[in-house]
């Protein structure tokens, strides 16, 4: 058998899913039932897609357009076993057979590795436009241990673009008009130079209005105005050589949203903000987020601040408790116009050349990203009526008012109101924008509303490039063979999340003014006043060494064995602030600049006000796979075998305030099995294809948010299933195509982790706890377990302590350092009995509490009283792996209607997705149901393929259904973001080709 590299492509190894195109194929070559090419590029061979022994989707530029998959996120509805959603913090998963990107953060990996003409990329953008001009897209479904760049462990999307034709010029352009306004153009030139020569230039422009209404503000938002262009330019200097090089631009800049939704049963109690039953279109409870916590009287007055600058009461009305939420997926009520930014530059090249027994393949890519997206962090108004006392105080101390009983506080107090309520306290509300220097509303950096603001922003600034060599023999004789090697260097420089809001402006004025003033300190406010996750700086090394052999046994049976070494180096500098250090007003440079901060690397436990963490790590690991296949006739394949994936870890980012979470997570390591068979019958009549696997997971990695910052663990799991692929073409006007697949998956070990969602971990004799001090949440329990009336005690006992103050320095008085008097927390309370929460509730401070645990707890309980900072941890052995639905089933049918010298082509297409969860705790609450898609379209098709006309229809019956969830953080209100497939859209379109 004759092995020959196919330039600018690599997939590892395929089975016929859908429906596969080529352009311009010989006439010798087999084709498929759409008379389209069957030939794909596995084992970085050119080889017929029915050949190759591993499941794989493959579609053509002509497929996607028929199948209306537009997107990346329209894939799912064809693939089995394939789901896409968008997640939080700008990000998105491709989940494959149950592996996704459950891991969260800047030095995570991607489970499913994207590719573009066969070089990896890192963190692109390519998913957000539309597909155009492309050769081919190929879904490989399994992990990869051999051949690709970087190692990932679920599969491998493979964007080919079109290449430039010699001696041949063509042009396209294409036109659509849609509802929401819509319109789209893309153009496609091939320009011949010489007879080695030719250049290619696509590009694609997108801009409509939004498919979310604003009804606050009389708006649509969620719109899109991109584009994109591509250049590329093919050199044959000689029949054995080739030279590709390509340039694309993408950049976008609308109202586009990260998350559909915020959804919510609604805590009255307000210690947890969303309660575990349900998924309801309520507001949480404003009085559980840290902006209400630390603006409270309750906080207040633990720092000896008069009740009076207090914003509210935790136990009193809050913000959002008189607002609505609409029921429709896509109103919002929104004080705050959500922004996008995102841009990529990509440069490739690549040349291969032919040495008769050997083909060396050299490539290499640039690439350079940014992104910037900003929206309301709450998607909800709040009532600023509750501030009103609150605001007249700060005013009022600005005036003068409490310069008899604290000289001169005017002069430290009266910046903090200059700047935040300028025009006094019924004017304008300032919060400070999301900025670098630190600064905000202090340094003028602030945005000015008649509503009390909160947003929150995301953005990332990185480089990456790689370079990769293949030597691939082509021998005659049973034996052949690939090796290569490749280096992949990513920098990001800036990659920060904010969230802003005007209590922390409040907050931070005020604290900042007290803290100043009572330690004889130039008027300062708190810095920074915003919270802002940071990544300045993270550096990832990577390379690889592999290799694999080809064994023809006989004509029938062939033996494939590939190995590959990994090695993975991450290097990092973050740091987490919010109120952090004490900032002088007037200051320059930025506020990192301030003689207050004080700066230290990793060890969280060393004192200090800024966390910056400077860490590295490490990883290696040998990965490869054996596979084994027989040929019963040309159009039947059985085959076996057997590879393990490999993802590598990362660094867990500093968290603001300061928890025990792991400094890193372990790499992911998948052994995967599989059987499969591959058969044509009837001469293409009809296509079946047949898969089964088994997984072994080890280290898989799952993400939570810890103190308003995702951190990253391991878990073991297993997942099996399989899935079934047919096309059928009873005669040449009509083809059908039908998939259907299973999945199952488990978690297999022990382990135990605390649920976001109730962090008494289903115990009754548990006490939740949410922190005064910083609005995150313990919980307390008795060590004689079901001693609730022991845990009930001993909150309250110490909850009165904390009403009475507390000499925390020891010095026999109670003044500054200490926790001052009059505080007036109430004792605990039982969550409403719909709920989901067995435990009981109380608002406190987590840190006296493990004070008194530690010198009183045995009088409340024998043995004891225990508080869990992170919550008491449950046993997530046996639950289900989130974006995991058990079933999916799709179905296409088209047909062809010949009109003299033109065609007319109906078509339709179904799409099935069974239930899943949205987190691995499972429940109810994180139930995603099924749901079904069902698009269609009627194209005319001139003489010759010249011109079409086509009217569409997507999503026909306007489907809200949620393909992700995300829980937030405890001290934001535990409210749960929701991400759903787009509308239904439907619109013309028309195109020549010449």
């Amino acid at each position: 058998m004759k092995f020959k590299a196919l330039i600018g492509t690599s997939i590892l190894a395929m089975t016929v899913a859908t429906p596969a195109f080529a352009q311009d194929a010989p006439a010798e070559t087999e084709r498929d039932a759409f008379g389209g090419e069957i030939v794909v590029t596995a084992q970085r061979q050119s080889e017929r897609l029915q050949d190759v022994p591993i499941a794989v989707s493959a579609f053509s530029s002509e497929a996607l357009e028929a199948q209306q998959i537009k997107t990346p996120s329209d894939l799912q509805l064809t693939l089995p076993n394939v789901t896409f959603t968008k997640t939080n913090f700008t990000g998105a998963s491709f989940t494959i057979r149950g592996i996704g990107d459950l891991c969260v953060g800047t030095t995570c990996d991607s489970a499913t590795a994207i590719h573009l003409n066969g070089d990896p990329l890192f963190s692109t953008r390519l998913f957000e436009t539309e597909f155009f001009d492309l050769e081919r897209i190929e879904v490989l479904r399994g992990p990869q241990g051999t051949l690709f760049g970087r190692n990932a462990t679920s599969g491998v999307v493979n964007v080919i673009t079109a290449k430039p034709k010699l001696g041949l010029f063509e042009a396209a352009a294409e036109g659509e008009y849609g509802n929401y306004d819509s319109i789209k153009g893309k153009a496609m030139v091939n320009i011949p130079i010489g007879d080695t020569i030719a250049l290619r230039v696509a590009g694609i422009y997108l801009n409509r209005d939004g498919y979310t209404k604003n009804t606050f503000l009389n708006t649509r938002i969620d719109d899109r105005d991109l584009y994109s262009v591509r250049g590329s330019l093919r050199w044959e200097p000689t029949d054995n050589t080739t030279i590709d090089l390509m340039g694309s631009y993408f950049r976008e800049k609308d109202q586009r949203t990260r998350i559909q939704k915020q959804l919510c049963q609604r805590d009255p109690t307000g210690i947890l903000g969303c309660l575990n039953t349900r998924l309801d279109n309520s507001p949480f409870n404003g009085n559980s987020t840290f902006t209400a916590a630390l603006t409270s009287r309750e906080f207040l007055a633990t720092q000896g601040i008069p009740a009076a600058f207090a914003l509210g009461s935790l136990y009193g009305p809050d913000v959002y408790g008189n607002t609505t939420i609409p029921a429709d997926p896509r109103t919002v009520n929104t004080a705050y116009t959500p922004s996008y930014f995102t841009s990529e530059l990509t440069l490739q090249g690549q040349i291969e050349h032919d040495f008769g027994p050997v083909s060396l393949q050299v490539s290499g890519q640039y690439q350079k990203v940014k992104l910037d997206a900003s929206q309301d962090y709450n998607s909800n108004v709040g009532d600023r009526s509750l501030y009103a006392g609150g605001l007249g105080t700060l005013q009022a101390a600005a005036n003068g008012a409490f310069d008899g009983i604290l000289p001169g506080f005017s002069n430290y107090i009266g910046p903090v109101a200059a700047a935040i309520i300028p025009d006094g306290p019924g004017g304008q509300l300032c919060t400070s924008l999301a900025e670098e220097s630190g600064f905000g509303s202090f340094g003028g950096n602030k945005i000015c509303s008649d509503q009390s603001l909160q947003f929150d922003r995301s953005n990332q600034y990185n480089s990456s490039w790689s370079v990769e060599s293949i030597l691939t023999s082509d021998l005659d004789g049973p034996f052949n063979f690939l090796i290569g090697g490749i280096y992949a260097d990513y920098h990001l420089t800036e990659n920060s999340y904010y969230v802003n809001a005007f209590p922390i402006d409040y907050l931070t004025g005020v604290l900042g003014a007290f803290n100043s003033y009572a330690n004889g300190l130039p008027p300062s406010f708190l810095g920074t006043p915003f919270f802002r996750n940071n990544t300045g700086d993270l550096k990832i090394k990577s390379y690889g060494i592999f290799g694999e052999t080809y064994f023809e046994v006989n004509d029938k049976l062939k033996l494939t064995l590939g190995l590959r070494y990994n090695n993975d180096k991450k290097t990092v500098v973050a740091r987490s602030t919010l109120a952090s250090f004490l900032v002088p007003f007037g200051q320059t440079g930025t506020a990192f600049d301030s003689p207050f901060v004080v700066t230290f690397d990793a060890d969280p436990g060393t004192p200090g006000n800024q966390i910056e963490q400077r860490r590295s790590v490490k990883f290696n690991e040998w990965t490869g796979r054996a596979v084994v296949d027989y040929k019963i006739t040309d159009d039947n394949l059985l085959y076996a075998s057997y590879s393990r994936g490999y993802k590598s870890g990362g660094i867990n980012p500093p968290l603001q305030p300061i928890f025990e979470v792991p400094e890193s997570f372990q790499p992911e390591q998948v052994d995967a099995f599989e059987i499969g068979s591959k058969n044509a019958f009837g001469g293409g009549a009809l296509q079946l294809n047949l898969t089964a696997f088994y997984y072994k997971y080890k280290k898989l990695q799952l993400s939570k948010i810890v103190a308003r910052t995702a951190v990253n663990d391991n878990v073991d799991a297993d997942i099996y299933g399989f899935e079934i692929e047919g096309m059928v073409r009873p005669d040449p006007d009509w083809v059908i195509n039908l998939g259907f697949s299973y999945l199952h998956t488990k978690v297999t070990e022990d382990k135990f982790t605390s649920n976001p969602r109730d962090f008494g971990g289903g115990r009754s004799d548990a006490v939740i706890i949410k922190d005064i001090t910083n609005a995150a949440n313990c919980a307390v329990a008795p060590g004689t377990s079901g001693n609730a009336a022991g845990s009930n005690a001993f909150v309250n006992f110490v909850n009165n302590a904390i009403n009475a103050g507390i000499d925390v320095n020891g010095d026999g008085t109670i003044g500054a350092g200490d926790i001052r008097p009059g505080a007036g927390l109430q004792g605990t309370t039982a969550f409403p009995a719909d709920g989901g929460i067995a435990s009981t509730g109380a608002f406190s401070i987590c840190g006296v509490l493990q004070s008194y645990a530690a010198a009183a707890g045995n009088l409340f309980d024998p043995n004891g009283i225990q508080v869990f900072t992170a919550g008491i941890p449950v046993n997530i052995k046996g639950n289900q792996l989130p974006q995991a639905p058990n079933y999916k089933f799709s179905a296409g049918v088209q047909y062809t209607a010949h009109l003299g010298d033109m065609t007319l082509v109906p078509r339709v297409d179904l799409a099935y997705t069974g239930e899943s969860y949205g987190s691995i705790f499972n429940g109810n609450v994180n139930r995603i149901k099924g749901y079904a898609q069902v698009n269609a379209q009627l194209q005319l098709n001139g003489a010759d393929d010249k011109w079409f006309v086509k009217g569409f229809i997507q999503n026909i019956f306007n489907a809200n259904s949620v393909t992700g969830l995300y829980i937030t953080d405890q001290s934001s209100g535990n409210y749960t973001n929701i991400f759903t497939l787009e509308p239904r859209r439907y619109g013309i379109a028309a195109g020549v080709r010449f």
